[in-house]
């Protein structure tokens, strides 16, 4: 994983989002998702392309299965904005590049 992607957990997660001073993008994700390896790349752009604009973190739902309840993710790769440590956008499957940056344009600063 690149530097600058934080890796979330069940105990950290509500510190690390609620602590945060950009918006974070939350991937819910898991080792055998094929989708969820496809865009990995494009996080590691992302976050190092918009290093202090955005945050970039991951969660793996098999290993942390409270949050992704608790954020009802069904299925993955889904992609949650939080802002302020509230959830603001929520999008579902695997995107390019281009749309990824489009979709999180509002919330990079």
């Amino acid at each position: 994983m690149a530097d600058g992607i934080l890796t979330l957990s069940d105990s950290t997660f509500d510190e690390s989002i609620g602590s945060a001073s950009t918006a974070v993008v939350v991937d819910f994700w898991a080792e055998w998702c094929g989708p969820c390896k496809m865009i990995a790349p494009v996080f590691d752009d992302i976050a190092s392309e918009n290093a202090g604009k955005i945050t970039i973190a991951k969660l793996n739902v098999d290993d942390n299965p409270d949050i992704a309840r608790r954020f009802e993710v069904l299925s993955i790769p889904t992609l949650i904005v939080f802002k302020d440590g509230e959830p603001q956008k929520r999008l579902v499957g695997a995107k390019g590049k281009a749309q990824l940056l489009q979709e999180l344009a509002e919330f990079i600063a």
